[in-house]
């Protein structure tokens, strides 16, 4: 198929394969993408694990310095994180290569995203009336902007009570903690990437509101409802320890409050819309 008489085309025209093609291509670039920031994040090895993923567990790292002065202040040394480092070890012979393969494609992944939302937003752009066009200008932007707050955020201040909590949690004196490597990345990749997404609530709910799906009305109605399901996933993404669940379930709740002021503006641009419309209609 020519890609050029495939761009000239009005997107309105396209058959359901020549749709097909055109996200091919948009999949292609972002994988592509996302391969150049493995190869990246494969070749700055020092930097990624002992400055980025196995910082949090040593007592230096800035949020656990961060809550030990505040314990000092109030002269209680209960908040000091991490006060003792954790101990990592790898049970398996190609076990630290795998993971360093894994890192590099998850870091490709973090540092493609801004260009992933790109190509996602120029797929959905034809689509879109030149109204849309218009206010949806920055949708790349915003969406970059909250999955990165959401992945900081979820580092700096889930990982360090994570890893605080469960690496010295201990049923008996009798048991000795041996935390495999492998675990210990997982655990960060996953709790990193499941703050991002969450981070990025906003956004559903604006293309949720744009297509009728959802309402100001209806997530307002079901207000409690979705306090308990954010309880429910803070608990799921976090230890089971009070404070870090509700260290991101609040984040989580006042992104929902965000969300119902979003659908509520698209509510009331669909209105002055239909009013308008409508007036013209009449003379």
């Amino acid at each position: 198929m020519d890609k050029k008489k495939l761009k000239s085309k009005d997107p309105n025209d396209l058959t359901f394969l020549e749709h097909l093609e055109v996200l091919r291509g948009h999949l292609l670039r972002s994988l592509a993408s996302i391969g150049v920031f493995a190869i990246v994040a494969f070749l700055l090895k020092d930097i990624i694990f002992d400055h980025i993923l196995l910082a949090p567990k040593g007592a230096e790292f800035w949020t656990n310095r961060f809550f030990c002065q505040v314990g000092s202040f109030f002269n209680t040394d209960k908040l000091c994180l991490n006060s003792e480092d954790l101990e990592l070890i790898n049970i398996e012979l190609a076990g630290q290569f795998r993971i360093h393969l894994n890192i590099a494609f998850y870091g490709g992944m973090i540092l493609a995203a801004p260009y992933i939302f790109y190509e996602i937003y120029r797929f959905i752009l034809p689509a879109l009336k030149e109204r849309e066009r218009k206010y949806s200008g920055g949708m790349v932007f915003y969406t970059s902007g909250l999955f990165m707050v959401g992945v900081l955020f979820g580092y700096f201040f889930i990982i360090p009570l994570t890893v605080n909590f469960l690496g010295g949690y201990s049923v008996s004196s009798q048991v000795e903690n041996q935390i495999n490597l492998k675990s210990y990345i997982g655990t960060v990749t996953s709790l990193i990437f499941s703050t991002g997404l969450v981070f990025e609530l906003p956004i559903f709910v604006y293309f949720l509101s744009k297509v009728g799906l959802m309402t100001p009305a209806f997530m307002k109605k079901y207000r409690k409802h979705a306090l308990v399901v954010i309880l429910v996933l803070a608990g799921i993404i976090t230890p089971p320890d009070v404070f870090s669940q509700m260290l991101i379930a609040i984040p989580m709740y006042l992104l929902y409050e965000v969300s119902i002021s979003i659908s509520a503006r698209i509510e009331r641009q669909r209105e002055e819309r239909d009013a308008r419309e409508e007036a013209e209609a009449r003379m």
